[in-house]
């Protein structure tokens, strides 16, 4: 045999063993079967009268929150935040899969909430009367004061602190005639009105766009862009962590109520949630929960100082390879967040990673795909993007007859998973039980799940017999949702 027809017949051999592997290529995704990430507002079934027991014959809770440095955030590509993971536990602990509709300000909780858009507002909002009306709150979460956020004088290091003290409010009758800026009808407005009326003096109140979060606001006064805002306490000590030139020692109101909020028409979904927290509030992990994002000074220093943190005040980093993911993209043709999510996905940025299967590096590539398309050495990261580029263009050629675009992204992202014979079987399937072959949800992914039901790997028109296709099918939609989430975060705010 001469070495032309050699190196073929080595080719086809291991063309057949990728498309008939039968296993994932990564043990180690993130995806959580409870969980999806919905974070754009679309066309769904509303559910403004829905309580408990019809959430709970649903089997999904739908949570409502805003991006911010502590709620919901992406950091180093893993969503993260204080109430992300109180949702997690409790949607776990109710045996509901999680859906969670992120918001970009929380003025438009309410609103979304009393459409019906959610089950449940999961944010620290202030309880006041304005919004007792409107909504159910429940158990709180924690009390905490509304405090002033103004700035230290420029040579405040060098000074003596009761110097510093001098320069600075430290009584709220010195607010008279400042000008401060907050957001309209939040509670940090209202409290401001309620001074004015106590002080017998006016305050200038700069009303900021409704958009605008209390992040930025603080930003703003670290960098001379505003004078004072307000923010609730925990919130500003958290922010005070990455601006040491802001002073947030005077408090402005008495401590209030923290708590997440339900319909009226839900009372019992109410209950069930005040009852879960009053219950998590007495266990560590309630408290390993709180301190993480609230009180771990030196992570939320290590965090805030990151490249690859992605929250309202980004730096439009996702990890220390971007540069190579944007570059292969640019050669696929992909949005290089869409990419990104993948590598995420497959390796969570970490070159080094291997699977349980043997796939290793970013994109953990199979050592027999890796030596195919060119990686001597797939841990090096820029040889495992460009052997895993150059099988996804294969696998976009490979999928050339779906002809919707969006659609064939989605053959293309399970076959890279479970590779494309397991896909193809399941199209045959969905052609066979009358369902389209060229679309993926609802129809082709409801036949790759089935795949490891016996009467449907049996079935005749199966080639590649069992497959495990919820690894397949989570992998399409914790990728696209990821997607979805790096695009609200990064350009979008």
């Amino acid at each position: 045999m001469n070495h032309r027809k050699y190196n073929l017949f080595y080719f086809l051999i291991l063309l057949f063993f990728h498309f008939s592997c039968t296993t994932t290529k990564n043990g180690e995704n993130s995806g959580n079967a409870n969980q999806e990430i919905v974070e754009t507002e679309i066309e769904e079934e509303k559910f403004s009268n829905k309580d408990f027991p019809e959430i709970k014959r649903r089997g999904k809770l739908i949570a409502l929150t805003a991006y911010s440095s502590t709620s919901y955030f992406i950091y180093k590509g893993q969503t993260m935040g204080y109430e992300y993971e109180l949702l997690s536990k409790l949607a776990h602990d109710l045996n509901l899969e999680l859906h969670v509709k992120v918001y970009r300000s929380i003025d438009s909780l309410s609103m979304a909430l009393q459409k019906g858009d959610g089950d449940l507002i999961a944010y620290g909002l202030a309880i006041t009367k304005d919004r007792q009306e409107r909504v159910d709150f429940t158990t709180s979460l924690a009390q905490i004061k509304q405090v002033l956020v103004q700035r230290k004088p420029d040579n405040w290091r060098k000074i003596p602190k009761h110097k510093t003290d001098k320069q600075l409010i430290r009584n709220v009758i010195d607010l008279a005639n400042k000008t401060v800026t907050v957001r309209e009808n939040t509670p940090y407005h209202l409290r401001l009105k309620n001074l004015e009326n106590e002080l017998g003096e006016d305050i200038n109140i700069v009303l900021a766009n409704k958009t605008t979060s209390t992040e930025e606001l603080i930003h703003k006064v670290a960098n001379k862009e505003i004078e004072l805002t307000v923010a609730d306490e925990n919130i500003a000590k958290l922010n005070n962590t990455y601006y040491p030139n802001i002073d947030i020692e005077t408090a402005i109101s008495f401590p209030q109520r923290i708590a997440w909020a339900t319909r009226k028409q839900s009372p019992e979904l109410k209950a069930k949630v005040s009852h879960w927290l009053d219950s998590m509030k007495n266990t560590t992990d309630f408290y390993v929960i709180y301190n993480k994002y609230f009180k771990n000074v030196r992570a939320q220093s290590k965090r805030f100082d990151s490249e690859y943190f992605s929250s309202v005040d980004h730096r439009g980093l996702l990890s220390k390879y971007d540069e190579i993911i944007k570059e292969q993209a640019d050669i696929l043709g992909w949005d290089w967040l869409l990419l990104a999510s993948l590598v995420f996905q497959e390796s969570k940025f970490d070159p080094h990673a291997k699977s349980w299967v043997g796939a290793v590096g970013l994109m953990q590539l199979m050592p027999a795909t890796a030596k195919m398309y060119g990686a001597n050495n797939p841990r090096d990261p820029r040889q495992n993007l460009r052997a895993g580029t150059k099988y996804l263009k294969w696998l976009e050629e490979y999928w050339k007859d779906i002809p919707d675009e969006k659609e064939r992204m989605k053959f293309v992202l399970a076959s890279y998973n479970t590779g494309q014979g397991h896909v193809r079987d399941a199209q045959r399937l969905a052609k066979k039980y009358e369902h389209d072959p060229l679309v993926w949800d609802d129809n082709v992914e409801k036949y790759l799940l089935l795949k490891s039901n016996k009467h449907y790997y049996h079935d005749e028109v199966v080639k590649f017999g069992y497959a495990r296709g919820k690894e397949p099918v989570h992998y399409v939609t914790d990728i696209s949702e990821r997607y979805n989430r790096y695009i609200e975060l990064l350009r979008n705010n």
